[in-house]
């Protein structure tokens, strides 16, 4: 999830290590290891295919399945922490292969230890997820539950789960063969709850989830910037998308440092009606 600012003097390396394998199981659990070239989404629909379940609310996010861990990827009520077993990853420095488990990762809303004190310091080779034969549907966050009703799914199962996910975010988002964009570009801010209450009163469509930091709910930063009346807006050659507010595109001929000029005016929108501070989500190279 990278947005170069302007040409980059240097080498850029492609994680393309594939791969998946089987490391163990139970009558509950599956632990299974990918490669961290391997795309994301197609990682998703295998598990699928084979029955197993946790990771079907994260279908069509955009990557690897190496980005994934790095910042806690995470939709419709669904973060990798919750299926996270381990990882391998190459330190650049020693060039030794060293194993992160859950608690050295430090996974916190769209971050861990690789975007904070070790950033720029590891290549993450593959990851382990522990995966459910069992599946325990999320169906309460965003459109899903209407989504479902409206594709008249009878029965509940990770498919269709992954289904509504995917015509969700169809609906939502450009394509980026047709479209060039820096996807959901802000985190949800996530608020005290007090505060969240006191915007509801004037502002009561406000959506809002429970967060997992007491005293705090986690707000919709699309909502906010909608609100704050940037959807569909356009500057020159970059803009914010009309249908989904969270993500910003590029209509061709555009910079990355136009798109980072549009994100802080955004920013001080939002901060100056609800006196909330929007925080990228994506990793800006300057």
């Amino acid at each position: 999830n990278v947005l170069f600012t302007k040409n980059f003097d240097g080498i850029v390396i492609k994680n393309d290590i594939k791969g998946v394998e089987i490391l163990k199981e139970n009558e509950e659990h599956i632990w299974v290891k990918f490669g961290g070239g391997e795309i994301w989404h197609e990682a998703v629909l295998h598990s699928i295919n084979q029955g197993w379940a946790g990771i079907e609310n994260l279908s069509l996010i955009p990557g690897t399945v190496g980005a994934a861990p790095m910042q806690n990827i995470g939709a419709y009520g669904v973060e990798i922490k919750e299926v996270f077993e381990s990882l391998e990853a190459l330190n650049k420095t020693t060039l030794e292969i060293e194993t992160f488990d859950k608690q050295a990762c430090q996974f916190g809303y769209r971050t861990s230890t690789f975007k904070t004190d070790k950033k720029d310091q590891y290549i993450i080779c593959n990851v382990t997820f522990k995966l459910n034969k069992k599946p325990s549907f999320m169906t309460e966050y965003g459109d899903i539950k209407n989504t479902l009703k409206e594709m008249n799914v009878q029965e509940l199962s990770i498919r269709s789960i992954s289904d509504a996910v995917i015509k969700i975010r169809q609906s939502k988002l450009p394509d980026p063969k047709v479209l060039g964009n820096a996807g959901s570009f802000f985190k949800n801010p996530e608020i005290k709850t007090e505060k969240y209450e006191e915007i509801k009163v004037t502002h009561p469509h406000l959506p809002g989830y429970p967060s997992s930091m007491g005293g705090y709910t986690k707000v919709a930063a699309g909502w906010l910037i909608d609100q704050a009346g940037w959807r569909g807006y356009r500057e020159g050659n970059v803009g914010v998308n009309k249908k989904q507010a969270l993500v910003l595109v590029n209509y061709g001929g555009g910079t990355g440092q136009q798109i980072i000029d549009l994100a802080k005016k955004i920013q001080q929108a939002v901060n100056e009606k609800f006196d909330i501070l929007l925080h990228p989500e994506v990793n800006i190279i300057a």
